[in-house]
Formats: structure tokens, sequence, C-alpha cells
């Protein structure tokens, strides 16, 4: 029973200590902050069910973004399966919700979904999980020199995406309406 409680301890203190960078990462690879917080939440979920597992684990919060990338893989094969329902019409499409975050954040997020899904996943865990070159590698399962060429891919990539959201032109700006000055008015007095 010690080893139970110690074992969720280690789960309690690998969500304080890694439980923000985590969704930092998943959001960025996902577009929705909600959908990364229910990835990252499950993964730790998964941790929780197996607590005496979780504590043999080297690398707590590499194990975990290892467990919610491969929850966020899933759902974009059940994505890819929606989306084809309904494109044949057999399905109608939600309205979807944008919460209010930072413009900078919505057009980074926006250019990252524009990537390819391998290069998307490179970039958020090089630049965003702050993973070395290897680490990503070792993750992905590529060799290194294939992380190396996606991350400049990409960098280019978002690089000419992000100038390019920059470049669109606001809508016209109205002045405001400043009222002219009303005429003095000078007191006229009989002559005597």
């Amino acid at each position: 029973m010690g080893e139970e409680l110690e074992a969720r301890e280690a789960v309690r203190d690998a969500y304080q200590a890694h439980y923000r960078r985590l969704v930092a990462a998943l959001y960025a690879l996902t577009g929705d902050h909600a959908e990364a917080q229910d990835l990252v939440q499950e993964a730790y979920a998964r941790a929780l069910a197996r607590p005496r597992q979780f504590l043999d684990v080297a690398d707590p919060e590499a194990w975990l973004r290892t467990v919610a990338m491969n929850l966020a893989r899933t759902r974009w094969r059940r994505r890819r399966l929606f989306d084809t329902l309904v494109r044949s019409g057999r399905v109608a499409r939600p309205v979807e919700s944008v919460p209010g975050v930072d413009p900078n954040r919505v057009a980074l997020v926006a250019a990252l979904q524009q990537l390819s899904q391998a290069t998307r996943e490179t970039i958020v865990l090089h630049h965003l999980a702050d993973m070395s070159v290897h680490e990503v590698a070792d993750t992905l399962g590529v060799p290194v020199g294939t992380v190396k060429a996606r991350l400049s891919r990409g960098r280019a990539m978002l690089a000419t995406l992000l100038s390019d959201a920059e470049n669109v032109p606001e809508a016209p700006r109205r002045r405001p309406v400043v009222p002219e000055p009303e005429p003095v008015q000078q007191e006229v007095r009989d002559a005597p």
C-alpha cells in the first residue's frame, strides 16, 4: 500500500511540474486548447491507472508527452474518417468555436495547422517542448537528419505563413468624427 501511495504522489508531482508545458505543446500541435487539455489529462489518467508502472519511468514528462501525442494521432485518424463522412454528406459538420486568445498565438497555431503532421510534430517538440534534435528523433523514431530537415523546412514555411499573415491589409479605420468648433459669437453693442 505504501508503494501505491508513493506512485500516486509521483503522478501528482509530475502533474504540477509538467502539465502546463505539455498542454502548450499539444495546443500548438492540435490547434485546439480544449483538446490539448483533454489529451494531457487523459495521459495523466493513464498514469494514475497504473501508478506503479509510472514509478519505473525514467523521464515522466517524455512518457506523458508520448502518450498524449499518441492519443492525438488516434484522434486525427478518427477526424479524418469524420471528414470523409462530412464530404460524402452522410454527416453534418458541427459549428466550431474559437476561444479568445492572443492574436499572435492564433496566427502561430493557424500557421502550424498548415504544416504536415510530421513537420508540425517536429517543430512543436523542438521549439515548444524544448527538446533537443536527438530527443525529437528518439521520440518520433526517425533519424536525426530527418528531424533537421523537417525543422529547416518547417521554419521556412512558418516564416512565410506568418509574414503573409502580418501583411494582410487591415480593414480601413474610420477617422473619429470631430465636431467643428462653433463660431465665436461676439457681443454687438450699440454705439452711444
